[in-house]
Order: C-alpha cells, then sequence, then structure tokens
C-alpha cells in the first residue's frame, strides 16, 4: 500500500470516522498471534461492569505475550496514517493499548462510546486517538462486530436518540478497522454459540497518559529485547520539552546496558525554544 493510498484511506476516516481496510496483513499473521494468546482467552476471567461487559475478557501486554503483536503494532501503513492523523498536535506519537478482547455468547450490545473521553481535554481542536481493531475470528453483525456511527466525529451526541443507524464492521482476520477516538462506536451483542475474539491496538498524542501504562506492562526488562522504534513508542523517549523524563534524561537509559546511576539532566527541547533559551541565557551570561 502506497502513500497515495494511505491518503486514500485518511480521507474516509476524515469524511466518516472510520476506515476498514482488507487484507491488511495476512490470515496466517493474525493465525498464529491467536495461537500465542490462546491460553490467556482461556485463563482471563470474564470482565465485571456493564460497559466492560460480564461476557467479554480483556487483557493488556500484548507485546510480552506475543512476538507476533509487533507485526502489528509496527505496521508501516498503520504507523503512517495514525502519524497523518494525530501528528498535527504532538512531537510524537505512542502506544496508547494493546488489547486482546474475547466476546462470549450472551453478551449484550456495548454503550456506544467514543473513546476519546477518558481524556479530559477540550474536544473538537484535534484528534487525540486512532484505534485499529484486527479480528482473530470473522466479525459478523451476528457474534459482535464492532459497530461504527458515520460522522459522529464531526458531532457533538447529546444523547443516544441522536445516533443514526451504525455500520457493522463485517470482516475478517487480516482487516483492519481504524476509527478516531472521537467517533462513536461498541462492540456488538454476540448472539452465536461462539467466541469473537480481537486484538485492539490504539495509538494516541506522545503528550497524553496513555490508556494502558506503559511502563508497568512492558518493564525496562521487557523493553530491552524492542527495536529503538518498538520502545520509543511503548514509553522510552521524551516528549519535548522535557516531557517524560528519567531522572533529567530520556528513559531510553534504563534500556542500556550501562546506564548511570546518577544521570546527568539534560534539556530536551524543541529547535525553536532551544534557540530561545540559548539567546537569552547569552544575553544573561554577558552582562
Amino acid at each position: 500500500m502506497s502513500t497515495d493510498e494511505t491518503l486514500d484511506w485518511l480521507r474516509l476516516i476524515e469524511r466518516d470516522g472510520f476506515c476498514i481496510i482488507p487484507r491488511a496483513l495476512n490470515s496466517q499473521t493474525l493465525a498464529a498471534l491467536d495461537a500465542d494468546l490462546a491460553e490467556t482467552f482461556e485463563k482471563t476471567p470474564m470482565g465485571e461492569g456493564d460497559f466492560y461487559g460480564y461476557r467479554t475478557k480483556r487483557f493488556g501486554s500484548l507485546l510480552r505475550r506475543s512476538p507476533v503483536a509487533e507485526k502489528l503494532v509496527m505496521h508501516p501503513r498503520i504507523l503512517e496514517l495514525a502519524r497523518y492523523v494525530l501528528e498535527p498536535a504532538c512531537e510524537r506519537i505512542q502506544l496508547n493499548v494493546a488489547q486482546g478482547i474475547a466476546i462470549h455468547p450472551g453478551e449484550i450490545e456495548q454503550f456506544p462510546h467514543c473513546d476519546h473521553d477518558m481524556w479530559a481535554g477540550a474536544k473538537g481542536e484535534h484528534e487525540y486517538l486512532l484505534n485499529v481493531m484486527w479480528p482473530l475470528t470473522e466479525f459478523t453483525r451476528e457474534n459482535g462486530a464492532t459497530r461504527l456511527y458515520p460522522g459522529t466525529h464531526k458531532r457533538k451526541i447529546a444523547d443516544l436518540e441522536e445516533l443514526d443507524e451504525p455500520v457493522i464492521a463485517e470482516c475478517r482476520p487480516g482487516d483492519a478497522i481504524c476509527f478516531l477516538g472521537s467517533t462513536v462506536h461498541g462492540a456488538g451483542g454476540n448472539r452465536t454459540t461462539g467466541v469473537r475474539r480481537a486484538v485492539v491496538i490504539g495509538y494516541s498524542l506522545g503528550w497524553l497518559k496513555p490508556y494502558e501504562n506503559l511502563w508497568l506492562a512492558y518493564p525496562p526488562e521487557v523493553a530491552k529485547s524492542f527495536s529503538t522504534e518498538l520502545a520509543e513508542l511503548a514509553g522510552y523517549c521524551q516528549h519535548r520539552p522535557n516531557l517524560g523524563n528519567f531522572e533529567g534524561q530520556c528513559p531510553s537509559i534504563l534500556l542500556k546496558a550501562d546506564c548511570p546511576e546518577h544521570p546527568q539532566a539534560a534539556d530536551a527541547l524543541r529547535a525553536d525554544q532551544r534557540e530561545a533559551v540559548r539567546a537569552y541565557a547569552e544575553v544573561r551570561r554577558g552582562q
């Protein structure tokens, strides 16, 4: 998929609040991930709460549960799309969530919602989040396929009665359901005898507190095995100016074999800030 194709998907997202990219990955990759997660899906208890669901299982930390998860998180065209959506409002994006979800028979439809409501900031000025739902089993109307409400990313919904009929994201493993944090959506009810499984990979603005506590999900002893770009997405980086540091340094120093016991605090500024600060300091030093 070329950049031109990425822009085509971006236009759909800008118009509808979502898009479904067919065959973004081969189905064998998703089957391998599903196999790696099978034991965790089995052992994870059902959720508790009317929002998460009493017949739904959820768990995070996918990058330490399966090496295949990295292929989804680092999908080059998905990352390109996420950067188009988010980087107008941040210097770098971050991983927001990597979660497995299994909707079991008897689960009801999830409450329609916007994921960006987890953050209290003003809405409508920029996007906070891009989610990508990757089916591990076929998504159908009957087994709980994600329900997406077109155009709701451009509207303020005060009452569920204002919602039009949703689009049912019926698709197969390998397809990628991409939707904005401002788009109203929800899982469907499962009226079958089988389990609907998927993983959701989310990307958010680098200066936000992420949904998943990345440093607990991927402590340094885990993140040391990550590539540099993956480690940065998983929180081992700074967002200039000086945000997310460890002892005044980029937290990536924790992944180095020679991490100093007493790190030296160092500026992490944007270029425009660095020049302004330098000019100010030079004048003061010359007084």
